[in-house]
C-alpha cells in the first residue's frame, strides 16, 4: 500500500517557538499545557524537566513559568507578573494579535463576535481582553450566531484555527444584519495551508489518518476535512491506536498531523502503516 504525507502537516511556528522557549528554560513549568500534545510535553518534562502545573498558587515563587501557546486570561497574566515569577511568554503571537484586537476594538464601542469554542484556552484568554464582556458572543457557527442579540456596530474575530470557509460564512451574514461590521481575520496562516493540504490529499486516497492530541482545536479541524472528503478517516494520537482492518482492501493511505504533532510521532504512524 502507498503511504503519502500531505504537503502540509504538523508543528507550525507558534508549536516550534514554544518548544524551543521551554527547552532552553530547563527547570522550570509552564501554566497548562504548553501545547496540545502529551507526548511532547512528556518528552520536555523527561529531558529538560519543564514541569506542568494548572494553579499558578502552587509554584514556589522564584520559579520560572512559561505561558503556554495558547495564552492565558489577562487578569491571570496581571497576577502573576505581580508574583517573583521569571515569567515568560510563549503565547503564539498569532494567538496575541486577537487578544490586541479585542482589547482596542471593544474601547471604541464594538460588540465583539468570536467565531470559536469558548471551553478553549486560547478563547478564554481572547475573551479576557474585551473590555465589556457582557456583549461579548462566542459562536461555533452561522447557526449559534442566528440564536444571539446582534448590536449594529460589531467585531469579527476567529479562532486561530477555524475554518476560513465557516469563517466567511459568518463575516457574510453580519454584513447583511448590522450597518457596520469590522472583519478580522485571524486564523493563522499555517492552519489554513495544513487544512488546504488536508482537504488536497483526501481525495487522493481511500484511507486518511490524521496524527495529532484528541484535545487539539486544529486536529479536530483536519478530521472534519478529511472525512469530507475520505470516510474512511481516522484520528490517532500515536501508533498505537491504528487498527489493521482500516487498511484492509486500500490503496493509497494518506496522512497529516495537528499543529501540535511533532515529526517524531509522525513517523512512527508512517512506519506502522508501512509495516502493515
Amino acid at each position: 500500500m502507498e503511504v503519502r504525507l500531505a504537503k502540509k502537516h504538523g508543528f507550525c511556528f507558534g508549536v516550534k517557538r514554544a518548544i524551543k522557549i521551554a527547552e532552553k528554560n530547563k527547570n522550570s513549568f509552564t501554566l497548562g499545557p504548553l501545547i496540545h500534545n502529551y507526548q511532547e510535553i512528556n518528552r520536555l518534562q523527561q529531558n529538560f524537566n519543564v514541569g506542568l502545573e494548572e494553579d499558578y498558587t502552587q509554584i514556589k515563587e522564584g520559579s520560572t513559568l512559561i505561558i503556554r501557546t495558547h495564552g492565558i486570561p489577562k487578569g491571570d497574566l496581571e497576577k502573576i507578573k505581580a508574583k517573583q515569577f521569571h515569567v515568560v511568554d510563549a503565547t503564539c503571537p498569532f494567538v496575541t494579535k486577537p487578544q490586541q484586537i479585542v482589547e482596542k476594538i471593544s474601547q471604541e464601542g464594538y460588540q465583539i463576535i468570536i467565531f470559536g469554542d469558548i471551553t478553549h484556552p486560547e478563547i478564554k484568554g481572547v475573551m479576557s481582553y474585551a473590555k465589556n464582556q457582557d456583549n461579548t458572543i462566542v459562536i461555533s457557527d452561522l447557526q449559534a450566531l442566528k440564536q444571539q442579540k446582534i448590536y449594529q456596530k460589531v467585531a469579527l474575530i476567529s479562532q486561530t484555527t477555524k475554518q476560513i470557509e465557516k469563517f466567511n460564512e459568518i463575516a457574510s451574514y453580519l454584513i447583511t444584519k448590522c450597518h457596520e461590521v469590522r472583519i478580522f481575520n485571524t486564523i493563522c496562516n499555517a492552519t489554513f495551508d495544513n487544512q488546504q493540504s488536508a482537504r488536497e490529499l483526501s481525495l487522493e486516497v481511500d484511507v486518511m489518518v490524521i496524527v495529532g492530541g484528541k484535545t487539539s482545536s486544529n486536529t479536530k479541524q483536519l478530521f472534519m476535512i478529511a472525512k469530507e472528503n475520505c470516510k474512511d478517516s481516522y484520528l490517532v494520537e500515536d501508533e498505537k491506536e491504528i487498527q489493521k482492518e482500516w487498511f484492509y482492501g486500500k490503496k493509497i493511505c494518506g496522512i497529516t498531523a495537528g499543529a501540535s504533532t511533532p515529526d517524531w510521532i509522525v513517523q512512527k504512524v508512517k512506519e506502522h502503516i508501512e509495516n502493515i
